[in-house]
């Protein structure tokens, strides 16, 4: 089991991190990427687009001077995440290991409640929460080994006051059963040495939404929050930093809230 230990310096040392939906350039899983590499983790880059991942993995490598690598998943495919986990386990510079797992991999859509398809609750349902539950069993089985490991699952300010952004209900209901699930991991693998945590983000710069809103839109979207402005990825990739690391090794089953102060709870 791992145990605290001096925080000065790279925070991931000698750890191994795998980060899902990772291949978009505007995006908080690459923006996850570089800040683990900055800490010295060696990390492996997933996406459903195996040509884009692979070259943001190049690009963040050199870029950062690290271990960096893209592969394929399929977060819906159960075999595709049992395949990846394991194309990383054998990675050299895993070294077998595998510390750190960010279920970031999402898709969303906007819709009225009365709009939503039977095809579209599953299309975004099986991305943003099976995907997470079977990504997040894959790495369980060598982290249960190492009776170490840190999981975190990327939610949304929408999952806790039910909108406002962008995203229909299906994705607050799939975001909000990410908290559900987190939790229920947390509390049956944390006697094996494995924390399960969730982060939150509210409005973001990002593509993700893939709407015509620019920076400054988004910007001023926020202008009546207490920090009136939207987050950028690395504000949300340093709450994953946190949690992947050994500054939060007594911190489990919890959520981390990155939104500007524009829900409280």
């Amino acid at each position: 089991m791992r145990t605290a230990r001096h925080t000065s310096g790279p925070l991931l040392q000698g750890r191994t991190a795998v980060i899902s939906g990772a291949g978009r350039a505007r995006g908080i899983g690459r923006a996850t990427a570089r800040l683990f590499l900055q800490h010295g983790a060696a990390v492996v880059l997933l996406d459903l687009d195996k040509g884009e991942v692979a070259q943001t993995a190049a690009e963040l490598a050199a870029e950062e001077s690290g271990d960096a690598i893209g592969l394929h998943c399929d977060v819906t495919d159960m075999a595709s995440c049992r395949q990846a986990i394991a194309q990383a386990l054998s990675w050299p510079a895993a070294a077998g290991r595998l510390d750190v797992l960010v279920n970031n991999a999402g898709i969303t859509q906007k819709r009225g409640i009365s709009e939503i398809t039977a095809e579209e609750y599953q299309q975004v349902t099986d991305v943003v929460l099976r995907g997470t539950l079977q990504l997040s069993q894959a790495a369980l089985e060598p982290m249960r080994r190492q009776q170490s490991g840190s999981i975190i699952s990327m939610s949304s300010m929408s999952a806790q006051q039910g909108g406002g952004m962008f995203g229909g209900a299906h994705y607050c209901a799939a975001k909000a059963g990410v908290l559900g699930y987190m939790r229920a991991l947390a509390r049956e693998f944390g006697p094996m040495g494995i924390r399960a945590n969730s982060v939150a983000p509210g409005l973001t710069l990002t593509d993700f939404s893939r709407s015509a809103s620019t920076d400054d839109a988004k910007h001023a979207s926020a202008r009546g929050w207490p920090l009136p402005r939207a987050a950028s990825p690395d504000e949300i990739a340093g709450a994953c930093l946190f949690l992947a690391c050994d500054l939060s090794s007594y911190v489990t089953g919890t959520t981390i809230d990155v939104n500007g102060g524009a829900y409280m709870r």
